[in-house]
């Protein structure tokens, strides 16, 4: 928000005003009433240990609890995702609304959203937070606000059925409680995770199912209890992972090690790469056999893996080979033109798999927004049909424009 040569600022009321500016600016604030719940809450009571500047700060997230690896189990979100995702929920005066994860700032927002006709539950499975959510939300004026310990797995019968639930922790799927619990034309938000990948959507209900109204980028900590995710990683060698989350991908460790031991195998699409956000997704929902490729700043440096992989990248594995998408530079396509590195036996017919998604993506989806998600809970049907994702509680399929 501010350069480094800049007066530190110590008034949290010109932090937050700042603030604010910055979120409409860069479109995370869009309407007078998120603007003036964001303008209203005193941000600073919500973690009162931490540096004004951050939490202040757009993009950044305030540490709250750690588990005994030293791995963030609960934060508080940062203020731009908490604009975008308020902005999704759509929330009107008067709602009755749970939010599941708790931090106290955001369930704060939500009732200065609802005002005082209306209800705001916030629950999280972790005491300690729930104590920490309570104490800053009493000190803060926002006593109305109920908060309960609880698996949010499960919702929170008690208080339904709600006009919104919104979640703040990674979910992997979108458990039966949470769609019984919605009033016939709920909203959702939640930032769901596939393959290593997360947006939050905004479902709305459509009969039995759940369909997206809007998505965008999003990252949180993972939900933990009966709804944590049900992922495989494996370490091919030192600096190199493969994860996925789709149960009928094989990941044969060994075999895929020795695949990085065969020479490259390098195609190009001919396709601009831009918007990397959305052709990741395209690519992830698309890929036949997906898992989530990651390479060690070392491994990187080697020349083995690209660059790409270093924060994760999608990939397309057999049994005995992986391909994955990098990107070299290229005027004739905007700036960069994606492409593909494969090993191993098969690599020759992997790359050709993936640089079709990568010409397909370009010719007819290179745009935001492309994308509609459908929630469909119950058993998956005996034929899957392309671009579905299979959960435990349902089915996620998802049409492109």
């Amino acid at each position: 928000m501010t350069s480094t040569d800049a007066p530190i600022v110590h008034d949290p009321d010109v932090l937050r005003a700042s603030m604010l500016r910055s979120l409409r600016e860069q479109d995370g604030v869009k309407t007078d009433r998120v603007a003036a719940a964001f303008a209203a809450v005193p941000r600073h009571l919500f973690a009162p240990d931490a540096p004004l500047e951050l939490v202040y700060d757009l993009h950044r997230t305030v540490p709250v609890k750690k588990d005994e690896h030293g791995q963030e189990t609960s934060v508080m979100s940062t203020a731009h995702l908490q604009a975008v995702m308020l902005e999704q929920a759509e929330v009107q005066p008067g709602m009755n609304v749970l939010e599941i994860g708790s931090g106290g700032v955001n369930a704060a927002y939500l009732q200065e959203l609802v005002g005082s006709t209306g209800k705001v539950t916030s629950v999280d499975i972790d005491r300690d937070v729930i104590e920490r959510a309570r104490h800053c939300l009493d000190g803060a004026g926002y006593s109305q606000v109920r908060t309960m310990v609880a698996d949010g797995e499960n919702g929170m019968p008690d208080g339904a059925p709600y006009d919104l639930i919104i979640v703040t922790v990674e979910a992997w799927d979108i458990p039966p409680a949470w769609i019984n619990g919605l009033t016939e034309k709920g909203r959702i938000v939640v930032p769901l995770s596939i393959v290593g990948t997360t947006r939050s959507i905004a479902f709305d209900r459509d009969g039995d199912d759940l369909i997206s109204r809007s998505y965008g980028l999003a990252h949180f900590v993972p939900m933990q209890g009966e709804g944590a995710a049900e992922e495989r990683k494996g370490l091919l060698r030192q600096g190199i992972a493969l994860q996925t989350d789709d149960m009928r991908v094989t990941l044969d460790v060994p075999t895929l090690n020795r695949a990085l031991d065969t020479p490259r195998v390098e195609r190009w699409s001919g396709a601009a790469y831009d918007l990397p956000d959305e052709l990741e997704l395209f690519l992830t929902l698309n890929l036949p056999s997906p898992a989530r490729l990651y390479a060690a700043e070392s491994i990187v440096d080697s020349g083995l893996i690209e660059a790409s992989a270093l924060k994760g990248v999608p990939a397309l594995v057999s049994s005995d080979s992986v391909a994955y998408r990098t990107r070299r530079e290229n005027e004739n396509t905007g700036g960069f033109e994606s492409g593909v590195i494969a090993h191993g036996p098969r690599a020759d017919s992997l790359a050709d798999q993936y640089v079709t998604l990568l010409r397909r993506w370009a010719q007819n989806h290179r745009r935001r927004g492309a994308a509609t998600f459908r929630y469909r809970p119950g058993p998956a049907p005996v034929a899957l049909p392309p671009g579905t994702v299979l959960r435990r509680h349902g089915v996620v399929t998802v049409a492109w424009d």
